[in-house]
C-alpha cells in the first residue's frame, strides 16, 4: 500500500519548466504573475466545471478557489482551467438531452488534452452533474496521474406546505399542471420552492449517485457525495482535497493503484445498498474501460443478490441526500456493508490509506434512513439486469423502484418512434393500462446520444399508471425515475437488435426477479422480421453528434466509444 516518495526530478512537470531551454516557458508562466518559486514546486491542474446554467455549478467556482488554498497549504502551486457541463434537467425533453450522455466523452477528453498539453504532476477534479463526474473519473483513470475528485455537493430539498419537494416532484405533477388540476398558482409555487439553492439535485439521482459512487472508488475523501453544497464542511472538504491531491503526488499514489476491480465492485455493492440511479450501469463499465477492467451487466446482478438494499432514498423511498447525510453518510453504509462482508475494506483510497481505515470513525446515526442489514428494505439490491430475446445483450432496471405488483407483468406492446411522441401520448391520457410502452431509436447510436427519459416516466406517475403499465426503451432513464421502466436495451434499435422490430400488439414478458425480458415470438420469426429490417435515416447527420453516432458502442458497454 506505501508508495516510493516522488523525486522532483520524476515530476511530470518539470518538462515544462526546468532548464535553460525552458526559460521562454517559464517567462509565459510569469506573465500570469508566477514565482520561481512557485514553479519549482508541485505544479497541480484543477479542472473545474463552473458554469452559470447548471444549479449543481454555480458555486464550483467557490469550491475549486477553496482547493486552491489546500493546495498552496501543503506548499504545491495550482492551475484552475475549465471544462463543458451539461444540465440534464434543463437539457430534458428536447433535442438538448440528445447531447449529455455525448459529453461526458467531451469532459474525459478535455481533461486529458489539458494534463497532456501542460504535464501537471497531479490534478483536482472539480465537477457535481451527471456526466461530468465519471467523465472527470474515466480521465484520471485515462491519465494516471495523481489524481483526487472533489464536488459541489447535493442540493437541500425543497420544502412547500411542511413537505420535502424536489425536482422529480415538478416532473411527475406535470399532466396534473396541463389538465389544470394544479392551479397555476400552486404551480409556480411548486417552481420556486422545489430547487432552493445550489447543488446536484437533492435526490439519489444520477449525480448524487456518481459522487457516492466516488468514495466507495476510493478516488474522493469521505463526505464527497453527501455534505451539503451550500455547507461550510464543503469548503472544508476542498480545501482537505487540494491538500491531499498533493500528498498522493509525494506518494507517487495513481488512479489505477485506487479503482481496482475490487474498488468497482465496492462502488457496484453500495449502488445496490442505496438504490442509485441506472446509469450507473453505463457510467462504471466505461470508468472500467479506461482502466483495462471488463465490467458485464451480469456483474451487477451478481453482486445486487448478495447486496441488501438499505438505504432508501429519493426517488424510490423518502429520504434526501440531507437525510442520509444527518444519517451518517456514505461511511456508514460502507461500514455496515464491510461489516457484513459484502466489500474490500483493503482496497486503497485518495486519503493515503485502506477503506476500511477510512471509514472506521463512521456509524449509522438514524437507523430510519440507513437500515442494519438484518433489517433491509430490500433482500437484494437497487438494480436488476434482464436479459432475453428482446434484449440479448442485456437492459436495467431500478427494481427497489419498482411496484411489487410490476415486478412480473405482461402486456402488449405500443410502439413509439422517440421520446416526444410518448410524452405527448402519456401527458393527453391515451395509453392503456396493462400496456408495455415501448420508446425506441434512441440508443446511443440512434437518438443519437441516448436521451434520458424523465419526462415519459415521471408522467406515468403523475397520471397514476404507475402500477398499470411498464415502459421499456433502447434510451436511458434519469435517475430520478421509479416504475417498471426498463433502459439500456441491447443491442439499440439503431444496432438492429430485435426491439427495432416489434410492433403494436407483440405481447412483452417482463421477470424482474428472474431477471428476463422477453417478447412472445418465436426465433424464426424474430429472424424473419430482421431479415426484412432496414435503418432508418439519421436523425442527426452533422456536427458532433453525427461522429458520436458512428463510434459509439452498446449501452450494455457502457456506451463507450470503439477502441
Amino acid at each position: 500500500m506505501k508508495k516510493s516518495p516522488a523525486k522532483k526530478g520524476n515530476q511530470r512537470s518539470r518538462v515544462m519548466v526546468e532548464g535553460v531551454a525552458k526559460g521562454p516557458h517559464r517567462s509565459l508562466f510569469k506573465a500570469m504573475g508566477f514565482t520561481d518559486k512557485e514553479l519549482s514546486a508541485p505544479l497541480v491542474g484543477i479542472a473545474c466545471a463552473f458554469n452559470e446554467i447548471i444549479p449543481g455549478h454555480i458555486h464550483l467556482d467557490k469550491i475549486a478557489q477553496a482547493v486552491k488554498d489546500g493546495v498552496r497549504m501543503a506548499g504545491a502551486t495550482p492551475f484552475m482551467f475549465a471544462t463543458i457541463g451539461v444540465c440534464d434537467g434543463i437539457a430534458m425533453n428536447h433535442e438538448g438531452m440528445k447531447y449529455s450522455l455525448g459529453s461526458r466523452e467531451l469532459v474525459a477528453d478535455s481533461v486529458e488534452i489539458m494534463a497532456r498539453a501542460h504535464p501537471f504532476d497531479g490534478l483536482v477534479l472539480v465537477p457535481n452533474c451527471d456526466k461530468i463526474v465519471p467523465g472527470m473519473v474515466m480521465a484520471a483513470a485515462r491519465l494516471n496521474i495523481p489524481s483526487i475528485i472533489c464536488s459541489g455537493g447535493p442540493m437541500l430539498a425543497g420544502r412547500l406546505e411542511g413537505k420535502a419537494i424536489d425536482l422529480n416532484t415538478l416532473f411527475a405533477s406535470i399532466p396534473r399542471a396541463v389538465s389544470g388540476e394544479i392551479g397555476e398558482f400552486v404551480w409556480k409555487e411548486m417552481e420556486n420552492c422545489a430547487c432552493p439553492g445550489a447543488g446536484a439535485c437533492s435526490g439519489m439521482f444520477t449525480a448524487n449517485t456518481m459522487n457516492c459512487l466516488c468514495e466507495a472508488l476510493g478516488i474522493a475523501l469521505p463526505g464527497n457525495g453527501t455534505i451539503p453544497a451550500v455547507f461550510a464542511e464543503r469548503y472544508r472538504l476542498a480545501k482537505e482535497a487540494g491538500i491531499a491531491a498533493v500528498n498522493l503526488i509525494k506518494r507517487g499514489i495513481r488512479p489505477r493503484d485506487i479503482m481496482t476491480r475490487e474498488a468497482l465492485v465496492n462502488a457496484i455493492a453500495l449502488d445496490m445498498a442505496f438504490g442509485g440511479s441506472s446509469n450507473s450501469a453505463l457510467h462504471l463499465p466505461a470508468i472500467a474501460h479506461e482502466v483495462g477492467i471488463e465490467l458485464p451487466l451480469r456483474v451487477f446482478n451478481k453482486i445486487s443478490e448478495r447486496t441488501p438494499h438499505i438505504c432508501n432514498m429519493v426517488p424510490g423511498g423518502p429520504h434526501h441526500l440531507e437525510d442520509l447525510y444527518y444519517a451518517g453518510g456514505v461511511q456508514a453504509i460502507l461500514k455496515e456493508l464491510l461489516g457484513g462482508g459484502l466489500i474490500n475494506g483493503k482496497t486503497l483510497t485518495v486519503a493515503g490509506k485502506s477503506l476500511a481505515a477510512s471509514i472506521r470513525s463512521a456509524a449509522i446515526k438514524d437507523a430510519t434512513v440507513i437500515r442494519p442489514l438484518n433489517d433491509p428494505y430490500h433482500q437484494t439490491g437497487g438494480l436488476a439486469a434482464l436479459f432475453g430475446n428482446l434484449a440479448p445483450e442485456g437492459s436495467i432496471v431500478k427494481q427497489s423502484a419498482v411496484a411489487p405488483e410490476m415486478l412480473k407483468h405482461s402486456g402488449p406492446a405500443r410502439i413509439f418512434e422517440s421520446e416526444g411522441e410518448a410524452a405527448d401520448a402519456i401527458i393527453s391520457r391515451k395509453v392503456r393500462t396493462g400496456e408495455v410502452i415501448v420508446i425506441r431509436y434512441e440508443g446511443p447510436k440512434g437518438g443519437p446520444g441516448m436521451q434520458e427519459m424523465l419526462t415519459p416516466t415521471a408522467a406515468i406517475k403523475g397520471i397514476g399508471m404507475d402500477k398499470d403499465v411498464a415502459l421499456i426503451t433502447d434510451g436511458r432513464f434519469s435517475g430520478a425515475t421509479t416504475g417498471a421502466s426498463i433502459g439500456h436495451v441491447s443491442p439499440e434499435a439503431m444496432a438492429g437488435g430485435p426491439i427495432a422490430v416489434l410492433r403494436n400488439g407483440d405481447i412483452i414478458e417482463i421477470d424482474i426477479p428472474a431477471k428476463k425480458l422477453n417478447v412472445r415470438l418465436t426465433k424464426t420469426e424474430i429472424r424473419k422480421r430482421l431479415k426484412d429490417w432496414r435503418p432508418p435515416k439519421p436523425k442527426i447527420s452533422t456536427g458532433y453528434l453525427a461522429r458520436y453516432s458512428r463510434l459509439v458502442t452498446s449501452g450494455s458497454t457502457g456506451a463507450v466509444f470503439e477502441d
